[in-house]
């Protein structure tokens, strides 16, 4: 009996980046307010969190932006986070709120628990995707793709006479 082995090969270019993250988290407090240039630098993006459930912690998000902007200008991704969403019994601040306040500001925007997980992975993919050089656009229309189909050749019959070289 013959054996006959195939072997397809197809090449597809793949485009892997490397992110170094630093994170660091002032939680919010003045104490760490004289910190904030050397934490930023050189940083490209800055995500300014706040609890959904404390007014307070909102209404400082403009002030840390704008201390992001004073050290960085305009070169900086900055996402603006609501968190704590698993706490939705006692949201103070609305999500049409924090969109609104993104907006004014000119920043992303996007609302996470951080207990649970809700949308921490899609922050970092959005914060990622907004990086400069990394390609936003959307994916390929239907008449760009190229339809692959692999399918095994038919068997050749086998004889009592076929060589097996």
């Amino acid at each position: 009996m013959k054996i006959f082995s195939y072997l397809y090969r197809i090449d597809f270019s793949v485009h892997t980046m490397e992110v170094r993250l630093q994170l660091w988290d002032t939680a919010g407090q003045e104490r760490f307010r004289s910190l904030i240039p050397s934490y930023i630098r050189d940083s490209t993006i800055a995500v300014v969190v706040y609890d959904i459930t404390n007014l307070n912690s909102f209404q400082q998000t403009s002030k840390w932006i704008d201390d992001v902007r004073t050290e960085r200008g305009s070169d900086v991704i900055i996402m603006l986070v609501g968190n704590k969403t698993d706490l939705a019994d006692k949201r103070q601040i609305t999500t049409e709120e924090g969109e609104q306040r993104a907006k004014e500001l000119n920043v992303m925007f996007i609302e996470t628990s951080a207990k649970t997980g809700y949308n921490v992975k899609q922050l970092f993919r959005r914060v990622a995707a907004a990086l400069p050089g990394m390609d936003s656009t959307p994916e390929k229309s239907k008449e760009d793709m190229i339809d692959i189909k692999l399918e095994k050749p038919p068997e050749l019959p086998v004889t009592e006479s076929s060589c097996s070289c």
